[in-house]
């Protein structure tokens, strides 16, 4: 009893599904064979998901070329090496167009769990790669306002001074 319970619900595991069948009219005239898809089993595979995989192949490299660079930005400038800025502003400045090209003609893979996180990661890598950028401005902007201060003070020969002002002369 037991083993014909087993090999029951092994059968009923197993859906029976017919891959062809007629379909008859109303009048009961036999139509064309149709073909009728498994319902518990595999999407099969057409030329629209291969298309997306390829858009998300496509997106996702052009997100990590970014990412790459705006990485070897900040590496760069982390370690003290000389570096090229107008070279990497112009890298910068195509990765980044072809990435928001490629995100207008893909919008529907935006919502995607692999390009949020790539996404989330380049903002990551952005965000410190800005921090990294403003700590060298700031040292820079600090270097040439001692440069001009000492240039003003070479070039004065003291007559407008406050100092002579204050002695009376």
């Amino acid at each position: 009893m037991q083993a014909d319970e087993g090999a029951a619900a092994l059968v009923m595991e197993q859906p029976e599904v017919d891959t062809e069948a007629t379909v008859e009219s109303a009048q009961g005239a036999v139509m064309l064979p149709v073909h009728l898809p498994d319902g518990g089993g595999e999407v099969a595979p057409d030329g629209t998901d291969a298309a997306r995989s390829d858009e998300m192949r496509g997106l996702l490299a052009s997100i990590r070329r970014l990412e790459s660079i705006i990485e070897e930005e900040t590496v760069a400038l982390a370690t003290g090496k000389k570096i090229d800025f107008d070279d990497f502003s112009a890298r910068k400045s195509r990765s980044m167009l072809e990435f928001v090209r490629l995100m207008r003609a893909r919008m529907h893979l935006g919502a995607e769990v692999e390009v949020t996180g790539e996404i989330q990661r380049l903002r990551q890598k952005l965000e410190r790669n800005r921090a990294i950028l403003e700590m060298h401005y700031d040292a820079v902007r600090e270097v040439a306002s001692i440069i001009v201060r000492a240039v003003k003070e070479a070039e004065s020969d003291g007559t407008y001074s406050g100092r002579a002002v204050q002695d009376g002369r």
